[in-house]
Formats: structure tokens, C-alpha cells, sequence
């Protein structure tokens, strides 16, 4: 992924130049971690550009805010509003949205509060984040020396900058080792997740996946593939999973708004399965990108027309 360094930036409410969206360097945020933000995608269909479940990543925006004690200046509706203004501007059909809510310039010092909050939306087209091919052939993964956040330090189920410190390290020693990603274990050596991306394993046609309770991030599109998996009539388990389950699974995959489902082929150089996407995997995907491209009836009601795109001034 790269930028173009052209296009329009939502900054408190105003829509910007790619060029002039700056901060200070005093601002709270750059020293110390202090935002919340959401990663987004809209989709090009038969029926024109949407965003993927716009509502459901909002209310875990306003979730994080909540956890930090940040009060936005902004409401949800204004929010909402604020990322098909800035996606309409861009004029793009497809693109990667990243919302952020920051602790912005006012004075520096470990207690964030007395600094103001500022909010911005940045768009950009950003393809397959795991490769070209990582869709159709999946990824080898390796399970991280680094351990995931642990609970009563960061809380993981708030999306916000300072967890992915520990999402950095864990994918800095996955390219390091060879690998297009890592997979972490909790505190207790148990399962969770990927640097940036919920995990799924299939065993025997039973889908799994860790639990809320083993610092994972509350995915949304990991609840698009709970929901999914229903559907499509296969029994799903959201439960404490052992390292060895790993080595074990027919199946397993990634997913998130920016990995979207991809397969892993194999972990700590061991083969799942036959090396290759499974049926169960391949049945998720086929239903997800289905529905995002207008193939498949919308029936829970997931997408948000963008509407026609407007002169950028």
C-alpha cells in the first residue's frame, strides 16, 4: 500500500488537501498513543459503491472513545455523515477508510485529558493487503514470540493507536522469520489472533475461533463470518483454543476489513490441511464477496450506498 498524496482529508469537519492535513509535533497523540480509529472498506457493486457495516464500525469507534474517556465533538450521525462526504469528494468506487479520533495540541504529559480531541477520516484505494494471490492461495503464518496484550493493561476490545505497538512487533518478526504474518497467544499460552486479523480454524466441518476472553479485537467482520458460518448451516465455537489446535485444524483463515478472509496454508511451516483453501473457507468467501458485490441478496442489511460523487474543492 502506498499513498497518492493527492485528494481530499475530513479534519473537524472540514474537508482538506491531502498535502495540508499536519499536526503539530506536540500533538498528544505522536508521544503517546492517545487515538482511536477504525478501518473501513467500501466496495464497488452492481449496485454502485458501499461501505461495509458503516454503522457497526462507528458504534465500536464511539466504543473505543468511551473506554479512553474521550469526548468526541462530533456525533455518530455527523460521523457517518463525514466518511461518505470525504468518499464522495475522492470520487473513488473503492477504498480503504480509516477514521481517527486523537488527543490533539495543547501540552504534553502522560494525563491526556486536558488536550483537545480531534477527529479526521483519510481514504485511500489499498487492494489485497496480504498479496494478490493470498486470497486464492493462502499464507504461511508463525506464531509470534510476543505475547498478546494482556487484560488489565490495554484493553483489547478498544481499537485503539497504542495496542498496535504490540501488532507491530508481532508482524516485524513475521516478515523477519519469512512470514506474511504472525499469530499470537495470549497471557495464558492460548490462541488469539493475528498482528492485525481475527482467526478461524475448521476442524472436521465445525468452525472455531478464540473467545472475546483471549485479548482479542471484537471484529466486525469476525462477527460477519460468525454470521456467515450460521447461514451457511456449519456449527461455529467461540471458545479458549491450545496452541497445538493450531497444528491440528483442516482449515484456517484470517479475517478482518483489511485481510478480509484469507486462508493460511500453513504455521510454523506445518501444512493445514492439504496446503490449500478449503471448502469451508471457500464457501465464507464466496458468500461474503457475494454480498459485497452484489451477487448476493444483502439480507442483514450490511452495506451503505455511497451515493454520486461530488467536485472536489
Amino acid at each position: 500500500m502506498s499513498f497518492s498524496g493527492t485528494g481530499k482529508i475530513w479534519m473537524n469537519g472540514n474537508l482538506v488537501d491531502w498535502k495540508d492535513a499536519n499536526i503539530h509535533i506536540a500533538t498528544h497523540v505522536i508521544h503517546y498513543g492517545s487515538g482511536v480509529f477504525e478501518g473501513i472498506r467500501a466496495y464497488d457493486s452492481k449496485r454502485g459503491t458501499n461501505v461495509f457495516r458503516l454503522t457497526e464500525h462507528m458504534r465500536r469507534l464511539s466504543d473505543s472513545c468511551r473506554v479512553y474517556r474521550m469526548d468526541v465533538p462530533y456525533t455518530s450521525e455527523q460521523l457517518h455523515d463525514a466518511v461518505l462526504e470525504t468518499i464522495r469528494a475522492n470520487a473513488f468506487k473503492a477504498c480503504y477508510i480509516r477514521p481517527l479520533i486523537y488527543r490533539g495540541y495543547s501540552q504534553l504529559g502522560v494525563n491526556p485529558m486536558p488536550c483537545p480531541v480531534d477527529v479526521a477520516v483519510i481514504i485511500w484505494e489499498w487492494d489485497a493487503y496480504l498479496g494478490d494471490d493470498a486470497l486464492a492461495n493462502g499464507v504461511d503464518v508463525g506464531v509470534s514470540s510476543w505475547t498478546r496484550i494482556a487484560p488489565n493493561t490495554f484493553p483489547a476490545m478498544a481499537k485503539a493507536t497504542a495496542n498496535y505497538a504490540n501488532s507491530g512487533l508481532i508482524k516485524m518478526q513475521a516478515t523477519v522469520d519469512g512470514y506474511a504474518e504472525g499469530i499470537a497467544l495470549d497471557e495464558s499460552g492460548l490462541v488469539s489472533e493475528g498482528s492485525g486479523q481475527n482467526l478461524f480454524l475448521v476442524r472436521d466441518n465445525i468452525v472455531y475461533t478464540p473467545s472475546l476472553t483471549s485479548s482479542i479485537l471484537q471484529g466486525i467482520t469476525r462477527d460477519t463470518v460468525l454470521q456467515l458460518t450460521r447461514d451457511l448451516g456449519f456449527e461455529v465455537r467461540e471458545q479458549a483454543l491450545p496452541r497445538e489446535f493450531l497444528y491440528l485444524a483442516d482449515e484456517a483463515f484470517f479475517c478482518g476489513t483489511a485481510v478480509e478472509i484469507t486462508p493460511i496454508r500453513s504455521i510454523d511451516k506445518i501444512t493445514v490441511g492439504d496446503g490449500r483453501r478449503g471448502p469451508v473457507t471457500a464457501a465464507l468467501q464466496d458468500r461474503f464477496f457475494g454480498v459485497i458485490r452484489g451477487d448476493h441478496p444483502d439480507v442483514h442489511n450490511w452495506l451503505t450506498p455511497v451515493g454520486a460523487p461530488v467536485a472536489a474543492t
